[in-house]
C-alpha cells in the first residue's frame, strides 16, 4: 500500500470479498454478516464492517446509502458507472454516467466546481411497481 501499511489477506477478509462477490445487489454488513453466519462461517460483525469499508476505501466496493443505512456491492466493472436502486428488493443495475457537457452546466448554474461526483438513482423496479 502507498501509506507503508502492508495489507494481509486472512481467511475471513476472502470469505467477506467472496460473499460479496456473491451477491448482485447492494447488501449491509449486518445482512451480509448474517448471511456468513447462515453458512456456518464465524465472523464478527466488527470484522465485517471493517473489511467492507476497507474495500470500499481501495475503490474495490462501491458504496450506497439507502435509509439511514451503508450498503456495499462488488461491481464487476473497473470504469467509472452509477447505479439505478429499487428502494423495496434492492435490485441494482448499472447505468453510464451522465454526459460531461451536463456535469459542467449544471456546477456552473450553481456556481460550483466539480471535483468528484456519485450519482444514484432509486426508486422501483418493474417487478415491484407491479406488486404495489
Amino acid at each position: 500500500m502507498a501509506d507503508g501499511r502492508v495489507e494481509r489477506n486472512t481467511k475471513q477478509k476472502e470469505l467477506i470479498h467472496d460473499a460479496l462477490k456473491a451477491s448482485d445487489e447492494f447488501i449491509s454488513a449486518q445482512d451480509l454478516h448474517r448471511k456468513l453466519e447462515d453458512e456456518g462461517v464465524k465472523v464478527g460483525l466488527a470484522t465485517v464492517y471493517r473489511q467492507l469499508n476497507a474495500l470500499a476505501e481501495a475503490g474495490e466496493a462501491d458504496t450506497v446509502r439507502l435509509e439511514g443505512q451503508q450498503l456495499f456491492r462488488l461491481c464487476g466493472d473497473d470504469g467509472h458507472h452509477h447505479h439505478l436502486v429499487c428502494t423495496n428488493c434492492g435490485k441494482t443495475v448499472e447505468i453510464e454516467s451522465p454526459s460531461e457537457t451536463w456535469l459542467r452546466g449544471i456546477s456552473t448554474k450553481y456556481g460550483f466546481t466539480i471535483e468528484r461526483h456519485t450519482l444514484e438513482v432509486f426508486g422501483l423496479c418493474s417487478d415491484c411497481q407491479r406488486q404495489a
